[in-house]
């Protein structure tokens, strides 16, 4: 195991596990704000055709397939922003021609299926030095880019009418966002695949999510938790060779990834719960005070029971009900 850890072609894959698990879920976490998890699926298979032209003229499969992801992502953007047909019809129409055309353009070129299986569904294990450079290059602008124009994203992902208001160049940013998303298909497309591409964009968020609330603890823990899953799953694919043929990378880091998920969930759904007690009432209007001259209970720091701020005192959350000491009695609401 450790002389297949040192080994040239793992520390490439290694390389390139890092980069791309940083990268993918940085953009992800924008485009689940957007209510576009699927858009990774239709650039993926957009990015097919890209590849096929690769390997008809004999140019870098990875640069035609930016190339043609870009253009993808433009026309997605174009056809939802101006177009009679909704985001997710311009998603389909580019999922299915996108796999089409790539499919026969790699007939064309005389290559057969097991070549372009190494784009759909990953190959990080084959990757070149070149395209390591390119991967991590490529991985760099987009963590860049996805982290220093943040707050840009974030406000037009979130509310474009606010954004406009507040001097925003929205269109300007909807495209950077798909440009990115586009990149971020071709720097996974050696790692997972393009077929699963978008599990890695997407999944580490929605585990983030079980488990934080605001927007940049989300984005920190989204790409902390795609390192651990592409560089894990990675490690448990080399492991379980020596065990069972056949295990590859990108599948076995998707897999992990919905494991991952799967174990906070139960840990998600008890830190919602333990918020909504915490708040059980939304105070849409004064709350009628009433008061209780016996409570068999002495409230305190250490009382073991909620405390919420309500004005100049402390509310205790008891019984269904929030009490408040006052004097010699507590107000009951």
């Amino acid at each position: 195991m450790i002389e297949v850890l040192s080994a040239d072609f793992m520390i490439r894959a290694m390389l390139a596990a890092i980069f791309t698990g940083l990268a993918a879920p940085i953009v992800g976490t924008y485009l689940v704000q957007r209510r576009l998890s699927l858009m990774g699926d239709g650039l993926g298979h957009v990015a097919v055709t890209g590849v096929a032209l690769g390997l008809l003229t004999g140019a870098s499969p990875t640069w035609t397939a930016v190339a043609v992801a870009i253009l993808g992502a433009v026309l997605i953007e174009i056809i939802r922003e101006r177009g009679n047909s909704g985001g997710d019809v311009a998603l389909a129409l580019l999922f299915y021609g996108g796999i089409a055309g790539g499919v026969l353009i790699t007939g064309m070129a005389g290559q057969s299926a097991a070549r372009l299986q190494e784009f759909l569904f990953g190959s990080i294990t084959t990757i070149s030095v070149e395209d390591v450079w390119i991967t991590m290059a490529l991985a760099a602008a987009v963590i860049v880019i996805g982290i220093g124009f943040g707050p840009q994203l974030f406000a037009v992902a979130q509310d474009q009418e606010f954004a406009k208001v507040t001097g925003l160049n929205v269109r300007a940013y909807n495209l950077l966002l798909a440009v990115l998303a586009a990149v971020t298909v071709t720097v996974a497309m050696r790692t997972v695949g393009l077929l699963l591409v978008s599990a890695l964009m997407i999944i580490p968020v929605a585990t983030a999510q079980q488990l934080t609330r605001s927007f940049r603890t989300t984005l920190i823990a989204a790409m902390s938790l795609g390192l651990v899953a592409s560089w894990g799953g990675l490690l448990l694919a080399a492991w379980s060779s020596f065990h069972v043929e056949g295990v590859s990378p990108g599948p076995t880091i998707v897999i992990l990834a919905l494991s991952i998920f799967a174990l906070t969930w139960p840990l998600g759904a008890w830190l919602r719960r333990r918020r909504r007690r915490q708040a059980p009432f939304e105070e849409v209007a004064p709350l009628i005070h009433h008061s209780i001259q016996e409570h068999p209970h002495q409230h305190g720091e250490n009382c073991g029971h909620p405390a919420i701020q309500h004005g100049d005192h402390l509310d205790y959350v008891h019984d269904g009900h929030r009490h408040a000491s006052h004097d010699n009695h507590y107000d009951e609401h």
